[in-house]
């Protein structure tokens, strides 16, 4: 193994100087992997995650990572990070599009069995015709799985991002797996200015005697896996115990709140929120709308951003707030179905002033102008 320095994860987000570096957002997956301190990873090829894990294996070889293999396709990938992660060691993996739903069934099963796995998934189309342009429309369907999710606007957000999620995943009140998010293709293979750490030092490792639920080893009865007890009976005893557990997943989910709060700031940021039109969006969208708005600025509108980094924990109370003394929200989304339009909804009391548009799918690119249209009709009515 390459000789590394353990740091305080504070000294390696915070404190450490950076060099910068431009990359893209797949070598920024590299990068932030190998300061990580992981103990294994698996992989199976998915365009455009492939790059992503390539490099991760070429680190692997270089000595960064204790183990690194291939698995037969995108669910044995998952089933092998579960029992990795069940062991008690630090994994990582990713996937994306049609990778992300036939492993599907497993990321509730990493919810409830409590794994502090950390994933990329690095989004593409997912309709038929085939495609494998940009789209973020699989991230609708990992909503209700119960893991956390966080959504990198660029390559240096997916670095930060990755990095922190190990240590948001394995707080022990926490201790519950998280997604980090980017835009295939409009991040994983565009360059940008990233400003990086020293290689030479890592995360503190992960400590499963911190878990919530015992790791599984040669000395511990493997808890996590129930056979036959009460999960197959057809009674109140197990009713309950599935019930309790679910709320007991989704209330770690909202306790990670304030570790999202103190890594990253919080689970939003916001410019000029005093504006009567607000642009709320995730993602690429958000570095669309900072266009956008430079563009309104110059026409003498004035336009605020809301840029939502977390999507479970959803930030609702906070965009409550910001909506109550806006005229408009306009919400860009690169998929078809608007689920970002409609988490807003559900958070807004007013919900006639959100703005579900623009929408481009299929790969499509958004520009600017279209999100410059919404903000001019919405500033004429």
């Amino acid at each position: 193994m390459i000789e590394q320095k353990v740091v305080a994860p504070e000294q390696l987000f915070s404190e450490a100087e950076r060099e910068e570096q431009f990359i893209t957002g797949s070598e920024a997956v590299r990068e932030a992997i190998k300061r990580a301190n992981v103990d294994m990873a698996i992989s199976y090829p998915i365009t455009p995650q492939s790059e992503s894990m390539h490099l991760v294996g070429d680190i692997f070889a270089e000595g960064y990572i204790k183990e690194y293999f291939r698995g037969e396709n995108e669910f044995a990938v998952m089933s092998s990070v579960s029992g990795a992660a069940m062991a008690g060691v630090r994994v990582f993996t990713a996937t994306g599009g049609p990778g992300t739903l036939r492993a599907f069934e497993t990321f509730p099963t990493w919810s409830g069995a409590r794994l502090p796995i950390v994933c990329a998934f690095l989004t593409r189309g997912l309709n038929s015709p085939l495609t494998i342009q940009p789209d973020t429309l699989e991230m609708a369907y990992m909503l209700d799985t119960g893991i956390l999710m966080l959504h990198a606007e660029n390559a240096q957000d997916l670095y930060d991002m990755l990095l922190k999620a190990f240590i948001i995943a394995e707080q022990p009140e926490v201790h519950i797996p998280v997604g980090v998010f980017a835009d295939g293709f409009f991040v994983t293979h565009t360059r940008d200015n990233v400003k990086i750490a020293a290689e030479d030092i890592k995360l503190p490792p992960y400590d499963p005697n911190m878990s919530p639920v015992p790791a599984m080893d040669m000395e511990t009865v493997p808890v996590r896996q129930m056979r036959d007890p009460f999960v197959m009976k057809s009674n109140f005893i197990s009713y309950a115990a599935h019930a309790s557990w679910q709320q007991e997943v989704l209330a770690a989910g909202e306790r990670s709140r304030k570790h999202i709060d103190r890594l990253l700031g919080g689970l939003i940021e916001v410019e000029n929120e005093d504006a009567d039109i607000l642009i709320m969006a995730s993602g690429t969208a958000v570095s669309q709308s900072r266009e956008a708005i430079a563009l309104a600025q110059a026409e003498g509108l004035n336009v605020g951003l809301v840029k939502i980094k977390s999507l479970r924990p959803f930030p609702a109370e906070q965009l409550r707030r910001l909506a109550a003394g806006a005229k408009a929200i306009i919400v860009p989304e690169f998929n078809r179905v608007g689920w970002l339009s409609r988490e807003v909804m559900t958070a807004v009391e007013d919900t006639t002033k959100v703005v579900g548009a623009p929408r481009v799918f299929g790969g499509m690119t958004m520009p600017p102008q279209l999100i410059l249209e919404e903000i001019r009709r919405c500033a004429s009515e």
